[in-house]
């Protein structure tokens, strides 16, 4: 792997990608979905998944013409155990792309960041809740008895976009050609260019216990004001803010990732959570940030966001280039 500052000075240097991106760095959108499902045994199956991935532009084509103001998209991403199976077609054989594996277990002194099983992930966007359901609706139809359902969570964007603590939430994305930089996959693994390691968490919260703290309480832990969402100074010693613990510094170059999270709940079943998603070129990058939160920076100093915010899932994919997945419907 290529240190830090070799890293650096190769982003200043690249040239575009060679294959075609999803449509990962979309603008924030005020709905969306998350539909991770497993594949069942059989060829019939894998083959009814690779049509359907080969099939996901055309899919998002016929419900994008309704709104074309709505930014609907649509992100697949392929897990490890069935990478090969699943991508077989579109890739060189045996390739993988560098550094996918199934989402590792993070056992703190208090918290555990779980892993869940999954080997697909539909990340569908829009600005109208109508035409998410409807894109979704035409995934599950063409993947049919071929998969089980693991986590389906319908997503919207609260307020200002906040959390449902109260936080504005994804304001440490990287902008401009930053974010390409920052999100994908670069000529470090020339095949999986222009794709993108993605983790996903379902995270549950009381809500109760955190609105009994004081706001002063509640910043400190997040590491941002809470009315106008200004950074506060970072910790140089001692216990960390959620904002410092995934700040990522490694010989004095910052590694970011982008991140597409989203509220959720349901208030009769005091059911108040918030989806998180992370798109990374590195998947180092953003272990080590569940790394921080979860074992503490220094140990046994724990992100305390974690005492109120409690993972329901954990599950790694690989987001392939748009025209690695078009290559699966041929």
């Amino acid at each position: 792997m290529p240190t830090p500052r070799e890293i650096a000075a190769a982003a200043q240097r690249e040239t575009p990608l060679p294959n075609v991106p999803q449509d990962i760095d979309t603008l924030l959108t005020s709905a969306a979905a998350f539909l991770v499902v497993s594949i069942k045994d059989g060829p019939e199956n894998v083959a009814a998944v690779q049509a359907t991935l080969g099939d996901v532009a055309n899919l998002v084509k016929a419900v994008a013409f309704r709104d074309l103001t709505a930014q609907v998209s649509c992100s697949a991403a392929v897990g490890s155990r069935v990478w090969d199976e699943v991508m077989a077609p579109a890739i060189t054989p045996g390739a993988v792309p560098a550094e996918l594996k199934p989402f590792t277990e993070i056992k703190g002194s208090k918290h555990t960041a779980i892993s869940t099983p999954g080997d697909l992930l539909f990340h569908i966007r829009a600005n109208r809740p109508d035409l998410v359901f409807e894109l979704e609706k035409l995934i599950v139809d063409s993947l049919g008895s071929s998969v089980t359902v693991e986590d389906e969570v319908s997503g919207f964007r609260y307020f200002d976009d906040r959390d449902l603590l109260g936080f504005v939430d994804g304001t440490a994305n990287p902008v401009g050609a930053h974010l390409t930089q920052a999100s994908l996959v670069g000529p470090e693994d020339p095949e999986f260019a222009g794709g993108a390691y993605v983790v996903v968490q379902n995270y549950q919260h009381n809500l109760g216990a955190w609105n009994r703290l004081t706001v002063e309480n509640q910043e400190a832990i997040v590491g941002h004001r809470k009315l106008d969402n200004v950074e506060l100074p970072d910790a140089v010693e001692g216990q960390k803010s959620h904002k410092t613990l995934n700040t990522i510094t490694l010989d004095g170059v910052e590694f970011d990732i982008l991140r597409d999270n989203m509220p959720f709940g349901a208030p009769g079943e005091a059911l108040y959570g918030t989806y998180f998603i992370g798109y990374t070129r590195y998947l180092w990058v953003l272990e080590k940030m569940l790394e921080n939160m979860y074992l503490g920076d220094p140990p046994p100093l724990y992100d305390k966001i974690l005492d109120f915010s409690t993972p329901t899932t954990g599950t790694t994919f690989f987001a392939p280039p748009a025209s690695m997945l078009a290559a699966l419907g041929d």
